[in-house]
């Protein structure tokens, strides 16, 4: 289980990162695959979306590596709500309801397990990155 949490979670930050990528360097193909009826024709805007992806990629990569599997549990929980919203988004603006339930949906499920199945095989105890050796309170006998 510990294995597919870390797998699932480097696969959801690089395709997230992907994305992000494609929104900085080519915004308006990128974004015809969003599934909204009517694409911004200012990049700038599009390219916000980018810098969000690719960060939001990032923040997983870190995470990992350092080895912060609960905490990424819990960002990859609230992160879930970022396609959660695309999707609500996407269908309020009548956009493509495929688009909203079989892209954006369920890529915020997956999220959402990837979060809970971190914060199941992550350790109880947050790591110790402060340097400093646990304390170890012991009586004395004077």
């Amino acid at each position: 289980m510990n294995r597919v949490a870390t797998v699932l979670a480097v696969l959801g930050a690089l395709f997230i990162a992907y994305i992000g990528v494609g929104y900085l360097f080519a915004p308006q193909a990128t974004a015809a695959g969003f599934g909204l009826p009517v694409i911004p024709s200012d990049n700038g805007f599009l390219q916000v979306k980018g810098v969000r992806d690719l960060v939001s990629g990032l923040i997983v990569v870190a995470l990992l590596a350092t080895g912060q599997r609960r905490a990424l549990g819990w960002t990859m929980l609230a992160m879930a709500l970022i396609p959660f919203g695309d999707a609500a988004l996407v269908l309020g603006h009548d956009g493509s309801a495929i688009m909203a339930y079989f892209v954006h949906g369920l890529t915020a499920v997956l999220v959402a397990l990837t979060g809970a199945l971190l914060l199941r095989t992550a350790h109880g105890r947050p790591a110790n990155t402060s340097g400093a050796l646990p304390r170890h309170d012991t009586a004395s006998t004077s």
